[in-house]
């Protein structure tokens, strides 16, 4: 076996931010269920936004069960499903 058989290509860790807490992934497509479980958010209660935009944000909302396409430095925030009203 030749040294060259044994190489892996190297997936790059993208970095990206949930609720402002940093994350990496080499894994670039993943559902928004999942990023909430990886923020330790519960999709029953939250849903998974992503900000767009530089100076005047826009939040693009995903379903639980939709593919998000991770690029570098993606900004997603957890949004509440609903909240009691006092």
């Amino acid at each position: 076996m030749t040294e060259s058989s044994n190489f892996q290509p190297s997936r790059r860790r993208i970095p990206f931010t949930i609720d402002g807490q940093p994350f990496t992934t080499d894994d670039l497509s993943q559902r928004a269920s999942a990023l909430l479980r990886l923020a330790d958010l519960d999709p029953a209660i939250f849903d998974l936004g992503e900000l767009v935009g530089k100076e005047h944000p826009q939040t693009k909302r995903f379903a639980d069960d939709e593919l998000v396409n991770i690029v570098k430095d993606a900004r997603f925030v957890s949004i509440r499903q609903s909240a009691p009203v006092a």
